[in-house]
């Protein structure tokens, strides 16, 4: 992606992603709440029903079946994906628009579309982490800690799981999250240096 014929440099986009249970909602909210980051949520739309506290136009954009489908049809994700009998999906023009204003945008998205968000949008704008559970134990205990699925949605999370630890490889950096904390702030270390990386590149041109 070329960077704005302005004045303005492009911000960075910052992709998140990892197994289903694994923290990155809350590793999110952590990272965020650094200002100094200047960064913006990418909101993604999705057909499955709010968890608790997860609320409309702040955590997704909670969409039905039928409204999904046109979007798709538009053409309007960058990236969209079925798990489970549910559409999830990332609003294209919202992101470059953001990109374009200078803004660095976080998008927090499951693994099939990071892949796909990947090819999109290449080089030093980007950064890409996975971020990793303790063990495969650990994560289905988080999973069941939710209860707010059915055994048979879980243990296909978990299968689902299983597959995806492998793709940890095709991302910039690989984060354990033992400890909330710790993983949000070594985050945040890895979004100030791509920052940096993407400032000097800029004073290149």
């Amino acid at each position: 992606m070329k960077g704005s014929s302005s004045s303005k440099t492009r911000g960075l986009l910052i992709i998140l992603s990892g197994p289903s249970g694994v923290g990155k909602g809350t590793v999110r909210r952590l990272v965020m709440a650094d200002k100094s980051l200047n960064l913006h949520y990418s909101i993604s739309m999705t057909t499955r029903e709010p968890r608790n506290r997860e609320a409309d136009g702040v955590d997704y954009f909670f969409v039905s079946k039928e409204e999904f489908e046109e979007h798709i049809k538009n053409n309007d994700f960058l990236e969209y994906a079925s798990f489970v009998n549910n559409y999830y999906g990332t609003p294209k023009h919202y992101v470059d628009s953001l990109l374009e204003e200078g803004k660095n945008v976080f998008l927090e998205i499951e693994v099939q579309g990071a892949m796909k968000a990947m090819k999109l949008y290449h080089g030093v704008g980007v950064t890409s982490i996975f971020l990793v559970p303790p063990s495969l134990e650990e994560l289905e205990a988080r999973i069941r800690h939710r209860r707010s699925e059915a055994d048979e949605i879980i243990q296909e999370r978990l299968n689902k799981a299983r597959g995806e630890m492998g793709m940890k490889y095709h991302y910039d950096y690989c984060v354990l999250n033992d400890s909330v904390q710790r993983a949000a702030d070594e985050i945040k270390t890895i979004i100030k240096s791509s920052l940096k990386k993407l400032k000097n590149k800029s004073c290149e041109k």
